[in-house]
């Protein structure tokens, strides 16, 4: 009468020869998994710098840019640059700060060169929402660059462009988002 091999079980050297081969193959599932997990958080760090980039540029997009600064007297009625304080220039954003309920930043212009340490438009960690009542997570530092851009004719590249292109750029250590849009003046007196 004969035994058949898996009636008798395994020797010893086949027993550990399956060990070794399903531990070297568990090993590698594991690696594959431990990769996998240690870089999952990279999207939602993208989706939050992309989700603060979003903000500050909807925020900068929605202000007036008009030709002179919405205080100046002349806002509502000029038909041109005959401004004491022109829209595209430093000089409009002077006392104003973002987030001020009695001063604040008032129109597109004004976003230029905010960022962190900036007085008035400070996007230093963390950064608070127009309102200082929300705040993104820390570690995040944001910088808004409002240029003067020639745009199929809209614009040109002088300070009393048309078109301006604003850039967001959202950083956390080394990584970093920038989101861009244009800006054309089509309400040129639309003071709120």
């Amino acid at each position: 009468m004969s035994i058949s091999r898996l009636q008798r079980g395994l020797t010893l050297i086949e027993l550990i020869v399956f060990i070794v081969i399903v531990s070297t193959a568990l090993a590698g599932v594991l690696t594959v998994l431990n990769v996998t997990t240690k870089s999952s958080a990279d999207p939602m760090i993208r989706k939050q710098m992309l989700a603060i980039a979003e903000g500050l540029l909807e925020e900068v997009m929605l202000q007036p840019f008009t030709w002179c600064d919405p205080n100046d007297a002349a806002a509502a009625t000029a038909t041109g640059y005959a401004c004491t304080t022109v829209q595209n220039t430093v000089a409009g954003k002077a006392g104003e700060s973002r987030g001020s309920t009695t001063a604040p930043l008032d129109n597109v212009f004004d976003y230029n060169g905010c960022g962190p340490g900036v007085a008035g438009c400070n996007l230093a960690s963390p950064i608070p929402s127009i309102t200082s009542t929300y705040a993104a997570p820390a570690g995040y530092t944001a910088t808004i660059a409002v240029t003067p851009e020639a745009l199929n004719g809209v614009g040109d590249a002088t300070a009393t462009s048309a078109s301006l292109r604003v850039a967001v750029t959202v950083t956390l250590g080394a990584d970093s988002i920038v989101l861009e849009s244009y800006r054309t003046r089509h309400s040129p007196n639309f003071t709120p």
